[in-house]
């Protein structure tokens, strides 16, 4: 592969780009007594890898909630109301490695980055603006665009494409992410998946689904690149 060709980046954020400490989970809950005076906990329901919209869903049947459109509004907009805050408490970080990765691919001009994330769009800037992060991104695909993450891919490529003015390669596409979802969504596209075990993801369940690369963490550039990028 020569460098020339270009390369895309299509970033996963919790517990890929950063740990939110629980700032999300906390601010749902908040949402959740402030919206319908409810105080129960939210234990058994997947976050991982999940959409917003599909987070939401669990916890409206949970809790026995009439789900339309205004319910769903008043609780995420409670919701985002909560969390800067939320994200002002406890530990959130960057994890290692990201912020000079992110940097190393902005200065490679055949490389575009994004974002393919199952926050909605507005959460997903709160959360990557608190650390200084949203820069990075000109375009992603959000769970504003499907509740169902294997149908972000395509919305991905075609934004990438209108930033950039040219299709890019699912052999020169790769989803980073750290749960399974991620991998099994850069397959519906047909991109390459690169896997990190910094989310709550044991790595061998990460190897079982087989992705085209994997990392503990993002702090060695040189084995970053070497799979991504491997001939730049």
């Amino acid at each position: 592969m020569s460098p020339s060709l270009p390369l895309l980046l299509l970033w996963d954020i919790d517990g890929t780009l950063l740990s939110s400490s629980g700032a999300g989970l906390r601010a749902l809950r908040s949402a959740l007594q402030s919206t319908f005076s409810i105080s129960g906990s939210l234990d058994g329901i997947e976050f991982a890898g999940r959409t917003d919209p599909w987070i939401i869903r669990q916890i409206f049947q949970k809790f026995d909630l009439p789900l339309n459109e205004v319910t769903y509004r008043r609780y995420f907009d409670a919701y985002l109301g909560f969390l800067p805050g939320e994200m002002q408490q406890g530990t959130a970080r960057v994890l290692p490695g990201v912020r000079e990765r992110l940097a190393e691919a902005a200065a490679r001009p055949h490389v575009t980055q994004g974002l393919l994330t199952g926050n909605q769009r507005q959460g997903a800037r709160v959360k990557l603006e608190h650390h200084g992060l949203w820069g990075h991104f000109p375009f992603g695909a959000f769970a504003d665009d499907h509740e169902i993450r294997n149908e972000l891919g395509p919305h991905a490529l075609r934004r990438a494409q209108e930033h950039r003015g040219y299709s890019f390669s699912p052999h020169r596409t790769w989803i980073i992410g750290d749960t399974p979802h991620d991998i099994a969504c850069g397959r519906a596209i047909g991109a390459r998946t690169l896997a990190v075990a910094t989310g709550h993801c044991e790595p061998e369940v990460l190897r079982s689904h087989q992705p085209d690369g994997m990392l503990t963490d993002l702090a060695d550039a040189e084995a970053f690149w070497g799979i991504v990028d491997p001939r730049a």
